[in-house]
């Protein structure tokens, strides 16, 4: 149990101006795992008095003492990995051992991918007779998501800090005592105070007061499409500056030259994107896309990888490849999903509405596949967030092209094809953020971000650096 009653501001552990909590609530056992601060937006006023005091001095910073200190949160969150992943494991319900490689690891090499990228950012350069320079933007407001809680932190804060910003950050409510232990972490390396200020609550209070607040130069938003678009709406009035990274629905183009074994490892690499962290991940390859005239052999694929390997279980004792979703309300909403495909008239392939075997307790959802999916129905447009697989037969490639584009969203997809350069030319024609040819694997060096309602601005690498920085020509 891991209960916290204080806030991290301006380089202090301080009560809330507020009396209330907030329970955390393990998503296998449905046993509170710990309690945080309901922030107030007072206590957002703080923080971001501490963040704008401490501006002037960080911005001034050397680059090179900004890079020591992203080396020390670096290692700090290397030396508590294990701490780390099981407490993401408890909250979000990912298997321990992917939690620990992925949810605890990833934003380990995130945060020190940023010493060496320091030394690659122009701050000056000379045009004619002005000198061009890089400035940081100034404080920045995070704001978070919980199904990939610490790596969509660090891929704030990192670069964030990086630039010589000052950060006021507002974790998930549902599972953020993750973000307490990063906070734990700042404090020992000795960041000067006001640099990092984590304040813990609710979106429509803590959330919103982030992104309305005059001091606040810029929002950094990752979650649903629609929360996204409320905080551009709640930041407009001050004109801040406000990134984005929302939701996907993303499509798996299976090519048609693709036959053997070169088939067979596609459409298994494509049930495994769809289903990882049980298809909480906003990236996921949601809708495979299939040649009409392979589409019963596909399925038949899918089938028997889906049912002969993404078991459900414990995720702390690893009794299965996948575990539950967040909460009780997120199961509902997969469930109502799953359903309205039954009643779209979407082929049942395997899985289904009711509860896995022997699970009487934790959000469970079982692994559920449909075919013979038209891209019109509702599983195949909107962002389900659970382990749901649509099939969905294309005629040809300027069809399939067609299908994968038609979505309100544009984060990522994927194409497999035996043709590696025809599998690229089909990748460079989907209108998305980021896509992998032939299981291409994740650079955390390159680009992240969308296209259309996946939203706005690139994180990760220097793209991700170059957010947080302003360009300022000074006529010579």
């Amino acid at each position: 149990m891991r209960a916290y009653d204080s806030l991290y501001i301006d380089g202090q552990w301080v009560p809330s101006t507020g009396s209330g909590t907030i329970d955390v609530v393990n998503a296998a056992t449905e046993e509170v795992m710990g309690s945080i601060p309901e922030g107030t937006t007072e206590d957002v006023d703080r923080a971001v008095a501490a963040a704008r005091a401490a501006f002037d001095g960080w911005a001034r910073t050397d680059p090179a003492e900004r890079a020591k200190a992203l080396q020390a949160l670096s290692d700090g969150l290397g030396a508590r990995n294990q701490e780390i992943a099981e407490t993401i494991t408890g909250e979000v319900g990912m298997p321990l051992f992917l939690s620990q490689l992925i949810q605890a690891g990833l934003p380990t090499a995130v945060a020190g991918s940023y010493v060496g990228l320091l030394d690659e950012v122009q701050w000056e350069e000379q045009v004619g007779n002005s000198l061009v320079v890089k400035e940081p933007v100034g404080v920045v407001g995070a704001i978070t998501p919980w199904n990939y809680p610490l790596h969509q932190i660090v891929a704030k804060v990192a670069p964030a800090l990086a630039a010589g910003c000052t950060v006021v950050l507002k974790p998930s409510e549902v599972a953020p005592l993750y973000a307490f232990i990063l906070a734990e972490i700042v404090d020992s390396i000795g960041l000067p105070a006001g640099v990092f200020n984590l304040v813990s609550g609710t979106g429509p209070v803590v959330g919103e007061a982030i992104a309305a607040h005059p001091d606040v130069d810029m929002v950094s938003f990752t979650g649903s499409t629609r929360a996204g678009t409320r905080v551009a709406e709640v930041a407009a009035p001050t004109v801040k500056r406000v990134a984005l990274e929302l939701g996907g629905k993303s499509a798996n183009v299976i090519l048609d030259d693709l036959d053997g074994a070169e088939l067979d490892t596609a459409v298994r690499k494509g049930v495994q994107s769809c289903y990882l962290n049980s298809g909480q991940t906003c990236t996921a390859f949601t809708r495979m896309l299939v040649p009409r005239d392979r589409h019963d052999e596909i399925v038949d694929i899918v089938r028997g990888e889906v049912e002969d390997v993404y078991t459900v279980g414990d995720p702390a004792t690893g009794g299965g490849r996948l575990g539950p979703v967040i909460s009780d309300a997120q199961r509902d909403r997969v469930r109502g999903y799953i359903q309205a495909g039954i009643d779209e008239g979407a082929t049942l392939v395997t899985g289904g509405v009711e509860a896995p075997e022997g699970l009487p307790t934790g959000y469970y959802v079982r692994p559920t596949v449909f075919a013979g999916v038209d891209n019109s129905m509702r599983i195949a447009q909107e962002e389900i967030f659970g382990p749901v697989l649509t099939v969905i037969p294309y005629d040809d490639v300027d069809d399939a092209v067609r299908i994968a584009n038609d979505s309100p969203y544009g984060l990522s997809g994927g194409v497999w094809g035996a043709d590696k350069d025809r599998a690229q030319a089909v990748a460079r024609r989907l209108r998305t953020g980021q896509v992998e040819v032939n299981g291409g694997s994740f650079n955390p060096l390159a680009p992240f971000g969308g296209y259309k309602s996946s939203g706005n601005g690139r994180e990760l690498g220097k793209y991700g650096l170059e957010e947080f920085l302003q360009t300022k020509a000074m006529q010579l």
